[in-house]
């Protein structure tokens, strides 16, 4: 690894510290496997690392790394198509929506959805970035996110009143 000053350092660590909870809530939304997640964010990281003078200067640090995490996941969806999303698994921790919805459920019909689908409506309503923040974290215009917003909460309506999980 590339020697870095200690400033280059320090800064990549707050950043690290301000961002990792919300990179393993989005990869873990992303993939459905917690281990799969630290995977996707430790993979994220090492490429903002080393790249870390880049990601620095772009307008929005935060949604650089984002777009890493999501193109890591992507690159990982593609090489393991066979994934069966039938065994995620129950989550015990007690959740207010278990009336509507279980966890499980909705982590089930998160993933029938497209990745970019997916990723939009993680960004959106999981981690609650604007319309403008997604679109810069998936690089597409706001058009874009706002299509594929409604796409996939019309398929996640009718996956979850159909049950088809």
């Amino acid at each position: 690894m590339k020697h870095r000053p200690a400033g280059t350092r320090d800064d990549f660590r707050v950043f690290v510290q301000g961002m990792a909870a919300s990179l393993h809530r989005t990869a873990f939304l992303l993939c459905g496997d917690w281990h799969l997640a630290d995977d996707l964010v430790q993979e994220a990281l090492a490429k903002a690392y080393s790249n870390w003078r880049k990601v620095q200067r772009a307008d929005s640090p935060s949604a650089y790394v984002r777009r890493i995490l999501i193109n890591e996941s992507r690159r990982h969806w593609r090489r393991n198509r066979h994934v069966d999303v039938s065994e995620v698994p129950d989550i015990t921790v007690p959740d207010l929506s278990d009336g509507v919805v279980t966890r499980a459920d909705l982590l089930q019909a998160l993933q029938s959805l497209t990745l970019r689908q997916r990723a939009t409506v993680v960004l959106r309503f999981l981690e609650g970035l604007s319309e403008r923040e997604t679109a810069e974290a998936l690089k597409c215009s706001e058009g874009t996110v706002k299509s594929q917003t409604s796409r996939a909460l019309s398929k996640l309506k009718s996956v979850l009143n159909r049950g088809d999980l």
